[in-house]
């Protein structure tokens, strides 16, 4: 398995299991008045089972040039923001973490990493900072976005191509059409497998010029528009067992395991299958291929690790040194790299160690996807985010068994539109 075998899955960021540098929390963490340190050494909470080079080299440098020892913890993610609600209470919050979500019990002892985050020298995507009062809480570590993955041997061998530079993308018409066309000339099993999600069902109502579940003005979720509705009318038709397995969207079968299967066509999911593709498909060639536009060019995107700095007294301008010190031009170059990051930063050059070609284009071409994206593709995230410092949140699981009712003819798309913004207003109150 590569140093890059966990992907964040579709947003939902590292599954881990607290590997390489398990440090006790408790003999780690500081005090939030400061008496616990002389500002010589601090800590970072973070979350990985894989990726945790990066972090090691940046700390190692640190020390070197500021003096300062970053103590790395490695928090398992089931249960890390646990952990910092518990760190919280007890008053003894890390220096620095880079946190799955931010939380309204300690959002209030954040630091402003504004002056890292509008460094122009830095270039960061400032669409996706988190926000507030006009204080950065939180730069994200990296982003993920959603994607297009086909079946490379089976469009070679049925002689079908297929294009590879996102600004000349093809259509979802031209893309079904296509795989069609493959599944025909090969006997595959299906065109498409399609992730069961609400962040995947996002781009398909973007692609096709549809708002999808947006906050109004009165910060409830607005009806859906015309062109969302038509979207998913249109997303359910394709669960016919022929292009899309009813069983996916309908009963929750594993798109990934169905892909891997060479049996499929293409998959749409997201970056986050890179290295396990890399490592785990050995029985057919694969390729990412740009998202269809239709006419929207348009992702899903989400944010990795929240990187925070916590006001802990006399520790809190050594953990805003060591922020503005992760996300210098250079050092963050080597971050994203090491740790195999799609990155916040715009314009990077990145060598990524991956073995395999297809991983390499994939990275790349996930680059220009997320350059060319409609700015819409960043907004579930936001709202997610808008939500979440307001005391609020929705599940998503309620997308998905609404569209379970939708894809198994047991509701029509209006009646399903309506049943999601109603549910998801019932949820945030």
């Amino acid at each position: 398995m590569t140093n890059f075998a966990m992907l964040r899955r579709g947003g939902l960021r590292w599954a881990a299991a607290g590997v390489v540098t398990a440090l006790a929390l408790s003999a780690c963490s500081s005090t939030s008045g400061g008496s616990s340190g002389d500002a010589k050494s601090i800590t970072f909470w973070y979350s990985t089972s894989a990726q945790d080079q990066g972090y090691t080299d940046l700390a190692k440098d640190f020390e070197a040039k500021e003096g300062i020892k970053v103590e790395i913890v490695n928090v398992p993610y089931d249960g890390y923001q646990d952990k910092l609600k518990q760190a919280a209470q007890a008053n003894s919050l890390p220096d620095t973490a880079s946190v799955p979500s931010l939380d309204t019990l300690w959002v209030n002892q954040l630091q402003d990493l504004s002056a890292t985050a509008n460094n122009a020298t830095n270039n960061i995507n400032k669409d996706l900072l988190t926000t507030q009062d006009s204080k950065v809480l939180a730069i994200p570590s990296d982003v993920t976005a959603a994607g297009l993955f086909i079946n490379k041997t089976l469009f070679d061998k049925a002689k079908v191509t297929y294009p590879t530079d996102p600004s000349k993308t093809w259509t979802w018409d031209e893309f079904l059409a296509a795989a069609d066309k493959v599944r025909t000339a090969t006997k595959a099993k299906y065109d498409l497998v399609y992730d069961r999600s609400a962040a995947r069902i996002r781009p398909w109502i973007y692609n096709h010029g549809g708002k999808g579940f947006q906050l109004g003005a009165d910060g409830k979720y607005a009806p859906a528009d015309a062109t969302t509705v038509q979207a998913l009318a249109d997303f359910a038709k394709l669960n016919n067992d022929v292009i899309m397995p009813k069983s996916v969207w309908g009963a929750g079968a594993d798109p990934n395991a169905l892909f891997k299967s060479g049996q499929v066509v293409a998959y749409f999911s997201g970056v986050w299958q890179v290295a396990d593709f890399a490592d785990g498909i050995t029985n057919f060639d694969w390729a990412s291929a740009p998202t269809p536009a239709q006419p929207v060019h348009a992702t899903d995107i989400n944010l990795g690790g929240k990187v925070v700095a916590f006001n802990n007294g006399s520790k809190a301008a050594a953990a805003k040194k060591w922020v503005d010190f992760i996300f210098q031009r250079d050092n963050y170059t080597k971050l994203a790299q090491t740790n195999g990051y799609l990155p916040i930063e715009k314009g990077l050059t990145l060598t990524y160690p991956f073995k395999k070609q297809a991983a390499l284009d994939s990275f790349a071409l996930y680059v220009k996807e997320m350059e060319l994206a409609d700015p819409i593709s960043a907004s579930g995230q936001a709202t997610g985010t808008k939500l979440l410092l307001a005391g609020k949140s929705v599940d998503d699981g309620l997308i998905k068994d609404e569209m379970a009712k939708l894809v198994n003819g047991k509701q029509d798309a209006q009646k399903t539109a309506d049943n999601i913004v109603a549910g998801l207003n019932q949820q945030i109150g």
